[in-house]
């Protein structure tokens, strides 16, 4: 029998978690990678809060569940450090930054119809996030991909994901897949991985609501939907919002839509703050506290349930080399989205040499998430300021 997983860490005081998970809300910047990279190198690195391979295990484990990931796996911290109460207060602190500056832009949004120009910072911040990931990379590569057999689990989910393949089946087919492999039947995994690809998106896509009319209950429902049923990157929000919001029911314009995902895009934190801006403009502060309740309630409910389990998959050999699997293709799915942010983001030599610089200070001397944030977004105003 494997080695169960050991996942207790010792408690701390709630204040500790609170000032951590402020200040990674605050400068959370560049999407779940870029958080979770942060995150790692806080309570992995720095503080010790739990294991390389504790941290694996839960990245692995929230990728097969709806909801934000980077927000779980903060939730996730909380609970093993102080339980309830410190799930709680690690997941408002983490969040509130978001919703709040969301909410505060679209107040501005409102009133004056537009929003200040801090495209130039974020300019600048997005490519020193790339550097914070590719630290996280190599750090949580060297632990998940051992072996020949993971290293081949690996390169085929990066192949299933080039293809167009979902995140999530992608994770599946790759554990269910790996975990034959692993287990030494190398035919099993095929068919039933494959079968849970289809059931996974089938799931996702079958998420409807019926047509009705605007109301704040109205609302409160469809983001609680969405928050239940989100796989995956929290940038898969768009298509839900499009669909219904815009295509289905008309509580917003194309215009407003945009706006509303480049206000999430260019804030802190989870991209599902973006709710707080679409309720703010449905229904002001009462509407943005109500949408962002509702989309992040979900992801509490699934961090509680999959605590209990998650030790448990380490007690059985096949869940283990599950999970093993869906390791080694959750550091692969970050390389892919770290590969596609970059084509986005290194548009010029000022982006690149702001990658370049800030890599250098990530993987050689060692540079907190933090000071790299704030040398991007000074370095990208800087370029702006003198024409470049």
């Amino acid at each position: 029998m494997a080695k169960a997983l050991d996942i207790r860490v010792e408690r701390g005081p709630l204040g500790e978690l609170a000032a951590l998970f402020l200040k990674l809300g605050v400068i959370g910047f560049g999407g779940p990678v870029a958080h979770i990279a942060m995150m790692e190198e806080e309570v992995v690195q720095k503080r010790r809060w739990m294991t390389p391979e504790t941290f694996l295990d839960l990245v692995g484990a929230t990728n097969l569940i709806p909801g934000p990931n980077s927000t779980e796996m903060v939730l996730h911290v909380g609970l093993l450090r102080r339980g309830f109460p410190g799930m709680f207060v690690a997941g408002a602190c983490f969040i509130g930054p978001a919703v709040l500056s969301t909410a505060a832009l679209a107040w501005v949004y409102v009133a004056l119809g537009d929003v200040p120009a801090v495209e130039p910072f974020f300019s600048g911040i997005k490519p020193a996030v790339l550097a914070v990931i590719a630290g996280a990379l190599w750090r949580l590569g060297k632990k998940a991909i051992r072996g020949p057999e993971l290293v081949g689990i690996a390169l085929g989910t990066v192949g299933l994901l080039l293809t167009g393949m979902g995140e999530v089946p992608a994770l599946l087919l790759g554990g269910v897949a790996g975990m034959a492999i692993l287990q030494g039947l190398r035919h099993l995994g095929t068919g039933l991985a494959v079968l849970l690809a289809a059931v996974s998106t089938g799931a996702v896509q079958a998420a409807a609501t019926a047509g009705v009319p605007y109301s704040l209950q109205a609302m409160a429902l469809f983001f609680l939907k969405v928050g239940s049923v989100l796989f995956g990157s929290g940038y898969v929000l768009v298509a839900f919002l499009q669909d219904d919001l815009v295509n289905r029911w008309q509580w917003l314009t194309d215009q407003q839509l945009l706006d509303a995902i480049a206000i999430g895009q260019f804030t802190p934190g989870p991209v599902l703050s973006t709710a707080a801006f679409i309720g703010f403009l449905m229904d002001g502060w009462t509407g943005s506290f109500v949408a962002a309740l509702c989309i992040f309630a979900p992801s509490f409910l699934f961090v509680s349930l999959l605590k209990p389990l998650v030790p448990r998959l380490r007690e059985n050999p096949w869940s283990a080399a599950f999970l093993d699997a869906v390791n080694a293709a959750a550091v692969a799915l970050m390389a892919v989205v770290t590969v596609e942010l970059g084509a986005a983001v290194l548009v010029d030599w000022i982006t690149i040499g702001i990658l370049v610089t800030s890599a250098v200070a990530v993987l050689r001397f060692r540079v907190g998430a933090p000071w790299v944030v704030a040398f991007g977004a000074l370095a990208g105003g800087l370029a702006a300021a003198l024409g470049g």
